[in-house]
């Protein structure tokens, strides 16, 4: 739903929460006309959240708050980046992919770029013990779900020879002070060429290149779960844990009450690191256990 000239989504069926569809990536100007709107809508809305936009730490408004995390690089100069704010280990993998045929270039969104995204999508059924979502999906599905904020999103292409074999999505705020990777999928066939590498490395290029001043990669760490890997991949490539306000305001007795008993978080979360981090290994047992049947049976 569109409230106040930004694009809200309600997601739940019990407890109804709504949040910016870009939530992170831009600020939020004025949150209670928000507010006061979502309450004019007649839509049933339990609770509204939203971030604080970097590079805004310290908190703006009265509202019931808790701390969120987000993976921020700070961006000056491409050449600043590859020699001061990355580790060795990047820097290799980046040129690797180089020596080993992976070239990069900001791409249109055209039919080849879709198509393209269809085949890294359709690769594996399973993407790191979870199931693919975009697995299975067909084309048209694939360009409607791209072709979100295109009049602020760069598309960059990792091809080996004339075949994509993994893309990155940034999507801007309205004045471009900062880009978040909305996208970053590669193949996993590919993995050798280190295309994942090379394309943050471009997308580090691309911002400077635009005068953009902060580039985000989603969350640092996620809920009660430790670093993992995929922290791991942030750090080292620049990216550093950034701790902002989120906010919710309750807007019906429900939300008030899902806002005491902490219902607004999902159960795993809530859950200690131990037991979550069991039932992730477990999950991708199960999961790639299927995936060999599967595979086996075909």
């Amino acid at each position: 739903m569109k409230v106040c000239g930004k694009d809200i989504k309600v997601h739940g069926r019990l407890i109804r929460i709504a949040s910016p569809e870009l939530d992170s990536y831009e600020a939020l100007d004025d949150p209670q006309a928000v507010v006061d709107h979502l309450r004019e809508s007649g839509v049933r809305v339990d609770l509204f959240t939203f971030i604080q936009a970097v590079p805004e730490t310290a908190p703006k408004y009265a509202y019931t708050m808790e701390w969120d995390n987000l993976a921020v690089l700070p961006v000056s100069t491409f050449d600043h980046w590859w020699n001061q704010q990355i580790r060795s280990y990047p820097r290799n993998r980046a040129r690797q992919a180089g020596k080993r045929g992976v070239t990069l270039r900001e791409v249109p969104f055209d039919a080849a770029l879709v198509q393209g995204i269809w085949e890294v999508y359709n690769e594996s059924p399973v993407r790191q013990g979870k199931p693919n979502v975009h697995y299975g999906k067909d084309l048209q599905t694939v360009r409607r779900e791209e072709a979100t904020f295109l009049d602020r999103s760069i598309f960059i292409g990792a091809f080996l020879g004339e075949q994509l074999i993994g893309f990155v999505k940034l999507v801007t705020d309205a004045d471009r002070t900062q880009a978040n990777l909305m996208n970053i999928v590669a193949m996993i066939k590919h993995r050798d060429k280190a295309p994942t590498n090379a394309l943050i490395a471009e997308s580090v290029r691309s911002c400077a290149q635009r005068g953009i001043r902060y580039l985000l990669y989603q969350n640092f760490t996620y809920g009660s779960k430790k670093p993992d890997s995929l922290t791991n991949f942030k750090e080292v490539n620049g990216f550093a844990r950034i701790d902002l306000p989120r906010y919710y305001i309750p807007l019906t007795l429900m939300g008030r009450a899902a806002l005491r008993l902490r219902l607004h978080h999902s159960l795993v979360d809530q859950l200690p690191e131990s037991m979550g981090a069991r039932m992730r290994e477990l999950r991708s047992a199960w999961y790639n256990r299927r995936l060999q049947s599967e595979t086996e049976a075909f």
